[in-house]
C-alpha cells in the first residue's frame, strides 16, 4: 500500500528523517512510535502530500510522490493532532465542506456523510454547532472527515491527546473499528495507546527506523534469553529431570518447594517460547502443572532501549538492534 524508500528529509541541513525506509501493507493498524522529534510528524506530512522529501521515494497505492501526487492524496484520509475544524458550522456543514473540497461527487456527498458520521457516532449531533462539542466529539468529527471520499489508507496523528479517559478508551475502540476496513498508521508517543490498538509497530530514534515488527515479535527478537516460571506438583529431581530434557532448556533452577509443589525458572538461550514442551515434557513424566508463564519483555521496555541511545550513534535503517540478530 505504501513504500517508502531510502527517505531523507532536512530542515536548514539538518535531516529531521534519515535513510528512511519501509512498507505498509494492506489491512493493518501500524503504530508509528517515538519520542518527541523522533521524525513522526515529518513522515506523516510527506505521505500525505504535504511536505516534500529532499531525496528517496513515496509511493502510495502505485502513485508515486509527488509526481501523482492528487492521485496519491485520494488514497489518504488524514487525521492532524489538531483537527482543522470550522467551530462556527454544525457537524453536517463542515462534512458537507470537507466532502465537497476532497472532490466527492454531488450526488454522492450526502450519503458519504451520513456513513461517516454513523461510522464514528456522530449522527446525533450532527446538527450541533461544533464550537458546542466536547474534545472527543470534535475527535470524533476530524475522523469522520478523514473518511470521506473511501481513502484505502487512514493517518491518525496523536488522536488521544487532551482526551479524558473514557474518551480514549471510545477513540482506541473506533481506530481498531477502521482497521477492519482501511489501512490504518496511527502516530503516538503513548506505549500503552499503540500496544492497545496496534498489530505492527514502526519505532524511531532521531529519524531513523530502529525496529519494525508486532509487539510479540520485537520481545522475541529484543529478548536474547527465554524465560519461563512455573509451579508443579512432583519431586524436585523429577521436575529437574523432566525439564532438563526438553530440547532448547539451558537451565533449570527451583526457586521454592512447598508442600509437594515446586516453583521454578527455565531458561533458553534462544528466546524461543517453549510453554507448550515444558507443559507436555512435565506431564509426561506424572507432574501437574499448575502455573507456567513465559517472561517476555514490554513494549515500553524496548521502546526505552531502542529510544534512549545519543542521536550521533542511532542506528541507521537496517542497522537496528532488532535487526542484528535477524
Amino acid at each position: 500500500m505504501i513504500e517508502v524508500s531510502h527517505l531523507t528529509r532536512e530542515y536548514s541541513g539538518r535531516p529531521a528523517v534519515s535513510d528512511l525506509s519501509f512498507t505498509v501493507e494492506d489491512g493493518q493498524v501500524y503504530g508509528l512510535l517515538g519520542p518527541n522529534g523522533a521524525g513522526k510528524s515529518t513522515i506523516m506530512n510527506i505521505i500525505t502530500g504535504y511536505l516534500a522529501a529532499t531525496s528517496g521515494t513515496v509511493t502510495v497505492d502505485g502513485h508515486p510522490l509527488p509526481e501523482e501526487a492528487d492521485a496519491a492524496k485520494a488514497c489518504v484520509g488524514y487525521l492532524p493532532e489538531t483537527p482543522p475544524l470550522y467551530p462556527e458550522m454544525t457537524v453536517k456543514e463542515y462534512l458537507t465542506f470537507a466532502a465537497e473540497l476532497k472532490g466527492v461527487k454531488r450526488s454522492e456527498r450526502a450519503g458519504q456523510v451520513e456513513k461517516a458520521a454513523r461510522r464514528t457516532g456522530l449522527t446525533e449531533v450532527m446538527p450541533r454547532l461544533i464550537r458546542n462539542l466536547s474534545k472527543g466529539y470534535r475527535q470524533r468529527v476530524g475522523i469522520a472527515q478523514a473518511l470521506l471520499g473511501h481513502p484505502k489508507v487512514i493517518i491518525l496523528d496523536e488522536p488521544t491527546v487532551g482526551l479524558d479517559p473514557a474518551q480514549v478508551i471510545e477513540i482506541r475502540r473506533l481506530v481498531r473499528e477502521l482497521g477492519q476496513g482501511h489501512t490504518v498508521i496511527l502516530s503516538s508517543h503513548i506505549l500503552s495507546e499503540v500496544q492497545a490498538v496496534c498489530t505492527r509497530v514502526l519505532i524511531l530514534s532521531h529519524g531513523h527506523l530502529v525496529a519494525e515488527g508486532t509487539p510479540e515479535e520485537l520481545s522475541a527478537r529484543m529478548s536474547p534469553h527465554g524465560v519461563l516460571h512455573a509451579t508443579a506438583l512432583g519431586s524436585r529431581d523429577a521436575i529437574i529431570a523432566a525439564v532438563g530434557k526438553v530440547d532448547g532448556i539451558q537451565s533449570v533452577q527451583v526457586e521454592e518447594e512447598t508442600n509437594g509443589e515446586v516453583t521454578f525458572t527455565a531458561s533458553s538461550a534462544s528466546g524461543q517460547d517453549l510453554r507448550a514442551a515444558v507443559s507436555k515434557a512435565l506431564s509426561a513424566a506424572g507432574c501437574t502443572v499448575l502455573n507456567l508463564t513465559a517472561e517476555t519483555r514490554s513494549l515500553e521496555d524496548i521502546f526505552l532501549e531502542l529510544t534512549e541511545q545519543p542521536e550521533e550513534s542511532a542506528a541507521a535503517p537496517g542497522q537496528g538492534p532488532a535487526e542484528k540478530e535477524e
